[in-house]
């Protein structure tokens, strides 16, 4: 049975520095470097933020953002779920267009730069880079996937392969 470290977040900022320091001392834990470390934490962070950012939590009995963080040998995945209007929300939409725009690239380097000139390029007006997942697929070497594993629940993953 693989190591799993599971965690339910309300979605509030603060919360995402404590899930961080319990992923950062489960995964020294299982011996992985720092460098696989740091890249689970920045995949973690953003992932559990853009849930706390775009996730569904107007109902007083919302569900928590869940994390859970499994190692197997060398892989590290980072699945968070979160509460969603609908299964044809306009973030699901954008989520599955960035998903695959970052797919069409060679290399998730290339990605990285055109996203970096696109945000040079726009005004900050908006409040959003659009960065983060980006980030995931090149700062931290992860394959990023989604799916709705059951009605109104949005399941975000990034799997990472140590490479010591």
């Amino acid at each position: 049975m693989e190591p799993v470290l599971h965690l339910a977040v309300r979605p509030q900022w603060d919360e995402v520095d404590a899930a961080r320091n319990q992923a950062v001392s489960f995964l020294r834990g299982h011996g992985f470097g720092e460098a696989t470390i740091q890249a689970t934490e920045m995949v973690m962070c953003e992932l559990t933020e853009n849930a706390t950012k775009y996730g569904d939590f107007q109902e007083k009995t919302a569900r928590p953002v869940t994390i859970a963080i499994t190692v197997q040998g060398a892989t590290v995945t980072v699945e968070v779920r979160s509460p969603v209007a609908t299964p044809h929300d306009e973030h699901l939409r954008r989520l599955d267009r960035a998903v695959q725009w970052i797919r069409g690239f060679q290399n998730p380097f290339e990605a990285y730069v055109e996203r970096l000139k696109e945000v040079s390029a726009q005004s900050l007006e908006s409040g959003e880079s659009g960065l983060g997942l980006v980030r995931i697929a090149y700062e931290g070497q992860s394959i990023l996937d989604f799916f709705m594993p059951e009605q109104n629940v949005l399941s975000v993953s990034a799997v990472h392969r140590s490479q010591a």
